[in-house]
Parts: C-alpha cells; sequence; structure tokens
C-alpha cells in the first residue's frame, strides 16, 4: 500500500505485519505498519515520517496499524512553551551533577551491561518464558534495536563521578529530536533519571532551536507510557493533526 504522494515519501511503499503480543496492553494483539524499502529512508526522509506517527526502531520505521485498538497516540513537547512543575524542577536539580557526553550511536560492553540490568529490574513483575527472557538479554537484539541507524541520530551517556548512570539514544529531525529509547540505574530507589532525561532533552532541543521533543506513543492505560502527559504542553496527533 502506499501512503503518501508528495515527495520524498511517494517512493515508500508500505506493509502491515501479521498480529504479535501487543508489548504494552495485556492480552492485546498488535500490527505495525513498516515503512519500506530501509535504503530510502534517510534522515529527510524520516522526518517526514515522523510528522505522520512513525518511530525508528534499528533501521525499521514503523507505527501502530492495529484494526481494533487506537490507544498509541503520537505526542511531542513544545519545548518553548515547557513549564516544569515544582517536583520536576526538584528532580532536575537533584540530577544537576551528572555530566553529559554526546557520542556517535555504537556497541558499547558497558552500555549493553547497563541495559540488560535495566530490561531484567523493569520487567521483574512481569511473566515470560525463558525463550523471552534470553531475547529480552540478547546482545544481538539490542544491536538491531539501538546501535543501528540510517538517519541522524546520536548516544547521550550519563555519568556521575565518572559511573554511567544513564543512556539515551536520540533522533534530529528537521524540527526537533525524538526520543528513540533511555535506560538507566535502577538500583538507586531514590533518583529521578527519568524525569531529568526529558527535562535534559527539552534543554537541548532549546539549545538546537528546535522547537519539538518528539516522544513516541502515549497510552492512556499504559503504566509506561503515562509518564508523559506529566510534560506539557503536548501535543497529540489526532486524525492526522498536531493538536494541543
Amino acid at each position: 500500500m502506499t501512503l503518501a504522494s508528495e515527495p520524498p515519501l511517494h517512493k515508500l511503499q508500505f506493509y502491515v505485519t501479521t498480529g504479535y503480543n501487543c508489548g504494552y496492553l495485556p492480552n492485546k494483539l498488535a500490527q505495525s505498519l513498516i515503512a519500506s524499502p530501509q535504503h530510502l529512508i534517510d534522515a529527510t526522509v524520516y522526518s517526514g515520517l515522523i510528522q505522520q506517527g512513525f518511530r525508528r526502531s534499528g533501521k525499521f520505521a514503523y507505527r501502530p496499524h492495529c484494526e481494533h485498538c487506537h490507544e498509541c497516540v503520537p505526542v511531542r513537547i513544545i519545548v518553548g512553551d515547557f513549564n516544569a512543575s515544582r517536583s520536576q524542577k526538584r528532580a532536575y536539580k537533584q540530577h544537576k551533577n551528572l555530566t553529559t557526553t554526546i557520542l556517535p550511536v555504537a556497541f558499547h560492553e558497558e552500555h549493553y551491561a547497563l541495559y540488560a540490568d535495566y530490561q531484567k529490574a523493569r520487567h521483574a513483575n512481569e511473566q515470560f518464558n525463558q525463550q523471552d527472557n534470553d531475547e529480552q538479554d540478547d546482545a544481538e537484539q539490542y544491536r538491531n534495536f539501538l546501535c543501528q541507524t540510517n538517519v541522524e541520530s546520536v548516544l547521550v551517556e550519563f555519568r556521575e563521578d565518572n559511573q554511567l548512570k544513564m543512556i539515551s539514544v536520540i533522533d534530529i529531525v528537521f524540527d526537533g529530536i525524538s526520543a528513540v529509547y533511555t535506560f538507566y540505574n535502577t538500583r538507586d530507589a531514590k533518583a529521578s533519571f527519568g524525569t531529568y532525561n526529558v527535562l535534559w532533552q527539552i534543554e537541548w532541543a532549546k539549545s538546537l532551536n528546535m522547537p519539538h521533543l518528539y516522544l513516541g506513543y502515549w497510552i492512556k492505560d499504559s503504566r509506561k507510557m503515562v509518564y508523559k502527559e506529566n510534560f506539557k504542553p503536548l501535543e497529540k496527533l489526532i486524525a492526522g493533526e498536531w493538536q494541543k
């Protein structure tokens, strides 16, 4: 199927995947719309796709395409209008000693170790069979997910006293930056790394004179995604139009 007629998207084709277990809502099957071929999806093309609600996983550009569910709503922060809440300001102050280093996207053993630890903690209360666990912790899956890109991407290290605390992979598109994935040290129960990270990305977008921070999908009934509504003003892509 085709999705867009205007260049540079007119050369792309789109196909729908078979159903798979939804990673956000229990007991539901999900489907995705995949943009193809991969080699045509460069920074310019992806900038157009993200405007239409697409995201990136490795070299795949996709968006949800579920027949009976429309819970995945693309959202973005208007960075120039953002005002932090009191709790967000406390989180930013709490982690002000973190130092950042911006690197090319690549595989690092230290990063992968943090990622594997984060995944184990994040899914500690969920039921997975051994095959799922093996796949979740597999280094090759990590490489395909976060260490490959065909668009303009960076990897950001966050350290405290030279100890790695958090990693973010970020895409740069023509009207903003896109938070691909962030993982962090979960062992400090008092830390607010997730909140701090979004605030840091807002400030970085401002420094680049970018108007938007794309946060991916907001899902009302998913505890993993509900945090996004705490960052306002937030725009949602509804019926093909970005709305506050």
